[in-house]
């Protein structure tokens, strides 16, 4: 559902100074809120589990919890439907909407694929859904009246060429507008040149005023949304540059924004935008994947790009990134609060990331979620579910803390365009290790030369090192050492992360 990735080359030859690091948050913009400060857990010490609570679904694609005391989710199903849960009757089989006559699902990207609530649904029974429709695929975006089964499409994106690429993520922003990522078009490549287009919705995160009508529009388009008014640009966009931004979010606490966007074949990344430097925020495709140029083509001179904080490659196993949302419940407050959570449709990690406190994030891998994981959803006191495409499954998430399987500690030597790395991988579990598999990144720019006591391979920037025979045990409290030579760029930076045989490790600094 989120999005296949197509192969293609990679150009390097741009610097990466075009792309604008985000700038640190100011007091007002910080993670977390005074009634609910984010959790000071080291990330390495918790475990994201996840507990199946309805089965039965039929390619579930977004999640929602109306805040009307009546402790439902709404469920949206590829083929046009929406089913509700109830933590007290289970699922129930006759869906509460039904829109299937209005839904083109052809294809494995198409279908109904997005629903937010309105601000004042408990009242007025208004909720939005986004979905491809009959008969040529255009991403849609219409009002369903609940009292009465009603269906008023507002927007539509032409989108006939391919059935991939095609978004569909919607929510509410604090500000009671509605915000909507449509993709790229589909296709490899950005055929249509859509990301750097500001005349298309195409690759795009939109806010729109759909509590009235303008003119024509059967929506408004604020004010204060940086193309508003601008000759040759659609006034609707907020952000761009997006290859198929699949899942995003708004963080009520902070303003900020979330935003996962599915990459080309190298590159899956998360942005986040905090509030005050979101609007015409440029996301760099198809200029950029990640942090390598794509395409010079499309990059622009003097053009502000806005870099992803976080990147990993599918060498890590992942396709298409999922993304979730910053944990703002109380249950695990303690552990996860401020966390922002996502996951992979085909690695089923369990990514967070933390701001740090000082401009960067902690990252971390604490978990697995279940295989093809399409959406993540909170119920109103901020508790989170996701959903499974197949078998087709409502799951809760919950989180514990527990010591770290393993610990890793690392000294470097570093001269011109070489360093060495040197690791002290401890077992801190009461069970020996038999065998094991060390995972790890490497910055930009770094390659491997030759390594000691490992059997160690390096696919993309990740490294895989396995033991060498004579040191796969290592007994509680034991250790073992290896090492690795590389060639860098500039960027002679240790690994970020660390897990061994998918259990992440603590790392002393």
């Amino acid at each position: 559902m989120p999005g296949r990735r197509w192969a293609a080359p990679v150009l390097l030859a741009l610097s990466l100074p075009l792309l604008s690091p985000l700038s640190p948050p100011s007091v007002a913009a910080a993670t977390g809120s005074p009634t609910s400060p984010a959790a000071t857990v080291p990330l390495e010490e918790i475990n994201a589990v996840t507990t199946q609570v309805a089965f039965g679904l039929r390619r579930p694609t977004a999640i929602a919890a109306p805040d009307d005391g009546t402790r439902r989710l709404f469920i949206t199903e590829k083929r046009g439907t929406v089913r509700v849960y109830h933590p007290d009757t289970g699922l129930a089989q006759t869906p509460i909407i039904d829109i299937t006559a209005s839904v083109d699902e052809s294809g494995n990207e198409r279908g109904l694929l997005g629903i937010a609530l309105s601000p004042d649904f408990a009242t007025s029974q208004d909720l939005y859904l986004a979905y491809t429709a009959l008969p040529d695929g255009a991403v849609t975006l219409a009002r369903y009246r609940l009292d009465d089964a009603r269906l008023e499409p507002l927007l539509a994106q032409e989108h006939a060429e391919n059935s991939n690429h095609n978004g569909g993520q919607i929510t509410f922003g604090a500000d009671g507008h509605l915000y909507m990522s449509i993709g790229d078009g589909g296709g490899a490549g950005d055929p249509f040149d859509s990301g750097q287009r500001v005349d298309t919705l195409l690759g795009k995160i939109i806010r729109i005023d759909v509590s009235r009508s303008c003119g024509e529009l059967a929506y408004c388009v604020p004010a204060d949304n940086p193309f508003a008014g601008v000759a040759g640009a659609r006034g609707e966009i907020w952000l761009y540059g997006g290859r198929n931004p699949w899942r995003f979010s708004v963080d009520h606490a902070d303003g900020s924004m979330w935003v996962a966007d599915v990459g080309q074949g190298r590159w899956e990344e998360i942005n986040h935008l905090r509030k005050g430097r979101q609007a015409g925020a440029n996301l760099g495709w198809s200029c950029y994947e990640g942090l390598e140029v794509f395409d010079q083509a499309q990059c622009r001179t003097g053009a502000a790009y806005t870099a992803p904080v976080f990147t990993y490659s599918p060498h890590t196993g992942g396709c298409a990134v999922i993304g979730g949302q910053v944990y703002r419940g109380k249950q695990f407050a303690d552990l996860v609060g401020g966390t922002y959570l996502a996951t992979d449709y085909c690695y089923s990690t369990v990514w967070a990331l933390r701001e740090d406190g000082s401009g960067g994030y902690a990252q971390a891998e604490i978990g697995q979620t279940p295989t093809q994981v399409t959406a993540f959803g909170a119920t109103p006191e901020g508790e989170l579910y996701v959903v499974n495409d197949l078998p087709g499954g409502l799951h809760r998430v919950s989180f514990e803390r527990a010591k770290p399987a393993c610990r890793i500690a690392y000294t470097t030597r570093t001269w011109g365009g070489g360093m060495t790395v040197d690791l002290t991988v401890t077992n801190t579990g009461a069970t020996p290790i038999d065998g094991w598999t060390l995972r790890f990144p490497l910055a930009r720019g770094q390659s491997v030369i030759g390594d000691w006591n490992t059997d160690l391979t390096q696919s993309g920037d990740m490294i895989t090192a396995a033991d060498a025979g004579h040191n796969r045990s290592i007994a509680p409290g034991g250790s073992v050492t290896l090492g690795y030579l590389v060639s860098h760029t500039g960027d002679a930076s240790p690994p970020a992360r660390f897990s061994l045989n998918r259990d992440a490790c603590a790392v002393v600094r």
